[in-house]
């Protein structure tokens, strides 16, 4: 995965945002640190939630997302595993229509 950093803007409530920037000053981070360490540990646990790795693999099935876009939310070797039953599903499919 890339360590190039992009800029984003996003709106969240202002609560949320609040409380992020007084965890950043108790660690002695600033606001951003926060929120990366948020978001990765997020998408961390998100890639191993089973009904969410249902859904991605929808989402890949259905050419939503790319299988780049794939293994950087489920890794690696779960990425590579649902490519291959992606392929057999294909080839599942053409051999069903073909018997018809």
């Amino acid at each position: 995965m890339s360590s190039e950093k992009k800029r984003v803007q996003f709106r969240a409530p202002g609560r949320l945002v609040d409380r992020a920037d007084a965890l950043a000053s108790v660690l002695g981070e600033d606001r951003t640190d926060v929120l990366v360490t948020a978001l990765r540990e997020y998408l961390q646990e998100a890639a191993h939630d089973d009904a969410l790795t249902q859904e991605i693999a929808a989402a890949y099935y259905d050419d939503e997302i790319t299988y780049d876009q794939l293994r950087a939310l489920v890794g690696a070797e779960e990425a590579a595993n649902l490519r291959v039953l992606k392929r057999q599903l294909d080839e599942d499919f053409v051999d069903e229509v073909a018997e018809r």
